[in-house]
């Protein structure tokens, strides 16, 4: 099994290691299944499944479709030298971004 707390720290040194135990608790099902741990930044479906179920759903936020389409954008540029992308780090660095990394706790 992958080592998805230190994927967050490549990233995040000092990453909070409860946010981090929060979103593996929450997200241990679909984190055990290889085609679901990743996050496939060039498929469209996906990243707009990212932004429903994740950012408005989970995160609760109302930001405009721009602004969240922004945030992914960001967090794809900030990890594009990494070919997998991790689930966990992708969502952490977006809960980060926006200040719902208390959800996870």
């Amino acid at each position: 099994m992958a080592d998805w707390a230190a994927d967050v720290k490549i990233y995040r040194p000092n990453a909070d290691e409860a946010a981090i135990e929060g979103l593996l608790k929450t997200y241990r099902l679909v984190m055990s299944s290889q085609d679901s741990a990743y996050v496939a930044f060039s498929d469209k479906d996906e990243v707009e499944t990212v932004k429903t179920n994740f950012l408005q759903k989970k995160l609760g936020l109302t930001e405009s479709d721009a602004a969240l389409d922004a945030a992914l954008d960001e967090v794809k540029e900030t990890m594009k030298a990494d070919r997998t992308k991790s689930r966990i780090t992708v969502y952490y660095l977006l809960a980060e971004k926006f200040g719902k990394l208390g959800l996870f706790h």
